[in-house]
């Protein structure tokens, strides 16, 4: 699926996506170290193949690569009110990792950006789906927080 065709449907792209979810395509390859991983942006997205998820081997592809998917909005636990609250959080509670915009090839159609912009943007580069060192407050940042009452139907 092209991210491209997925912005002209108006189809917002989550960043921290399953390589199993429709439409997942891969977005980066994780690097830095245990205690610190970072994202390494690609400059535009590649389909999610079996030959790209066996390169993962011997470990999980959500260990080495990043995936984006398109936003399963409230089927999201992270979803309420019409926001990802995964990136609000991760704009609250983490800091800036980079002072300039990574290359990414899907902030067009990015959920993150679109909600939070370059704050959203300066932090990407520390999220990782299977971080086994995270800190206190990306523990605290990844946990879907409960929907407000005003926000319940």
């Amino acid at each position: 699926m092209s991210t491209d065709g997925a912005h002209r449907q108006g189809v917002s792209f989550c960043p921290s996506a399953q390589p199993d979810w429709a439409g997942s395509v891969v977005i980066g390859v994780v690097e830095g170290t245990a205690e610190e991983p970072r994202l390494a942006h690609f400059p535009s997205a590649l389909p999610v193949t079996e030959e790209l998820l066996q390169m993962a081997q011997p470990v999980t592809p959500t260990e080495v690569f990043r995936f984006g998917a398109p936003c399963m909005g409230g089927s999201c636990e992270h979803f309420h009110n019409q926001r990802c609250g995964l990136v609000t959080q991760i704009v609250q509670l983490l800091p800036a990792v980079i002072e300039a915009l990574p290359v990414c090839g899907i902030r067009s159609t990015c959920r993150w950006w679109q909600q939070e912009g370059r704050a959203a943007c300066m932090r990407c580069p520390q999220v990782v789906t299977d971080n086994y060192r995270p800190s206190p407050e990306m523990r605290i940042a990844s946990t879907p927080q409960p929907a407000f009452p005003a926000e319940l139907p």
